[in-house]
């Protein structure tokens, strides 16, 4: 049904017009990021502090600092996203997300390119004991609270041991209420040792699906393009997941890009820099999600528009799938990211799974311990892994639409339910994993919404149907309450439910659902107090037959 919060619906009409695209076309998302250079030990990765722009949905360009690349990477991951760039020399928001393996010695050679008024500048990667030195011909040390320094225009070195894996920030680690503020903070993804297998010790549940498939090939088990950067986030037979997405969460206050803009010119030799700017009291107008506000956030990764924010936030997938959440919070307030329709298993803290024993099997895995969160509230540098899955289960009607039509059956779809109540490869007879309808919850199975009284007192039903007669239809309403590309024509009731494709939607090739994911603080999800903006984005779930292109 395409279709979003039915309150929603009239303030986002104009957004969704501008983004029509994003509904038409494929939505890109995944978690891309760089691979480094082939080091003495290990990855190398060779970065650059500097000043740009970064634009904002009311028109506003932003005067910002960011790490970029300083020469260009070892390479892009996931291959399969195209169109990836990191232009060399110049700044990016947030910075590269740098992709390593778990125990690789990493290298990140740091050069300050920021105006000399910035003074120096550095790079803290949290949970890893880093050495660090300033790299010749620059000589001396530049000692800073944190961590050691670059002076302006001169470069630092940190090397570290990736031991631990999973999701990781990094941030400068000098004068940090401003040159976080300002946009020096970005990402680290550790892929944990099992590489493209399978986590050990995972066994496949008697009677349930296939929950885990190795990484590498470039496809799914249904043949479709694999997106993920491993086949688990973690060595755990529970950290599997077949799609997934980071979220860097941030906010700015222009009044002190503002102030940095004006002072950027000042001559400079000092190095805590020459800059007098009040970063107090604080009154952030921007909120962002990957270095972009809505609909910005929407439009694809590396899209040229964008030159200085090329990571965009926009879940994609389908029933039953197992989507990993990576979630930071990078700036100095908490946000609270909520994710409609379903709650989030957390698994790991700063790359930290969380476990409890498991006395009952000697030697088997330790049991994941992490709770299901209705929102995932991020405390500034935290990170968040965690997996997401979207079902279907007790809407109280068949989202397939199966059912009859003049007591002729619309689709000779079947539904035998697994151990948990779904149609998968844990059925008896199994599923194909190509089957329009796989992972349906079969108890709604047959229960198509024109053939029950919704929305009528005993009835037991979600909705009333609305009269297609008074509806406005906007840009992400389908109009159809059924997944799949021919989902109009599988109406079963007297009365034809509203056409759909009106706008946005190719009645001949998609037909899904769209849920709001945005921060539960309502001014996070404005742009300079106007709404809709700021942090906020929509999940969208296609049928499994519709591929889900995440390419660019």
């Amino acid at each position: 049904m395409r279709d979003m919060n039915q309150f929603l619906r009239p303030l986002l009409r104009a957004a969704a017009i501008a983004t029509a695209a994003l509904a038409a076309g494929g939505v890109q998302a995944a978690a891309p990021g760089i691979t480094g250079t082939t080091g003495t030990n290990g990855p190398a990765f060779d970065l650059i502090a500097k000043d740009g722009y970064i634009s904002q949905p009311d028109g506003a360009s932003i005067y910002t600092w960011g790490y970029g690349c300083n020469t260009a990477p070892g390479g892009f991951v996931p291959a399969t996203v195209a169109g990836a760039s990191c232009p060399t020399g110049s700044m990016q928001l947030p910075g590269p997300t740098l992709v390593v393996n778990q125990g690789d010695t990493v290298t990140v050679t740091l050069h300050n390119g920021l105006p000399p008024a910035a003074g120096n500048t550095s790079i803290l990667f949290p949970g890893f004991n880093v050495s660090a030195a300033v790299v010749s011909p620059c000589t001396g040390t530049a000692d800073g609270v944190l961590t050691t320094e670059a002076p302006n225009g001169c470069a630092v070195t940190y090397t570290f041991v990736a031991s631990t894996p999973g999701t990781h920030s990094y941030y400068s680690g000098t004068q940090g209420d401003l040159q976080v503020e300002m946009g020096l903070y970005g990402a680290l993804i550790v892929l944990p040792n099992t590489g493209n297998n399978v986590p050990t010790a995972y066994q496949k549940l008697v009677g349930g699906p296939d929950t885990c498939h190795g990484a590498g090939s470039g496809k799914l088990p249904n043949g479709h393009p694999d997106y993920r950067l491993a086949a688990a986030a973690f060595d755990h037979p529970e950290a599997c997941y077949d799609r997934e997405y980071l979220f860097q969460l941030s906010e700015m206050d222009p009044r002190i890009h503002s102030q940095a803009q004006a002072q950027s010119g000042t001559l400079c030799t000092v190095p805590t820099g020459c800059m007098v700017i009040d970063t107090e009291p604080y009154h952030p107008a921007y909120f962002l999600v990957n270095g972009r506000s809505m609909p910005d956030d929407m439009d694809p990764n590396y899209a040229p528009q964008y030159p200085h924010q090329p990571y965009n936030g926009n879940p994609h997938m389908h029933p039953g799938e197992l989507t990993l959440l990576r979630i930071i919070g990078q700036g100095r307030m908490q946000h609270p990211l909520h994710e409609h329709a379903n709650h989030v298993r957390v698994l790991a803290r700063d790359g930290n799974l969380l476990l409890t024993s498991n006395s009952s099997t000697p030697n088997a895995p330790a049991n994941l311990a992490g709770p299901l969160l209705f929102t995932t509230t991020t405390t500034p540098g935290q990170t968040i892994d965690g997996i997401f899955q979207y079902t279907a289960k007790g809407l109280n009607w068949d989202v397939y639409g199966h059912g009859s039509k003049n007591g002729v059956a619309v689709t000779t779809d079947v539904c035998n339910p697994d151990v948990n109540g779904y149609y998968t490869t844990g059925s008896n007879p199994p599923a194909l994993i190509t089957a329009p309808n796989y992972f349906e919850w079969c108890a709604d199975h047959n229960k198509a919404l024109e053939e029950h009284p919704f929305g009528q007192v005993g009835s037991g039903g979600p909705v009333t149907l609305p009269d297609a007669n008074i509806l406005t239809n906007g840009a992400w309403y389908s109009g159809s309450p059924y997944l799949g590309p021919d989902a109009n024509a599988r109406s079963v009731g007297p009365t034809p439910i509203p056409p759909f494709g009106t706008i946005a939607n190719d009645p001949g090739s998609e037909a899904g659902f769209a849920f709001m994911w945005h921060s539960h603080n309502e001014r996070e999800i404005t742009t300079n107090n106007i709404f809709p903006g700021g942090m906020m984005m929509m999940m969208l779930v296609d049928p499994w037959v519709f591929l889900i292109n995440e390419s660019n």
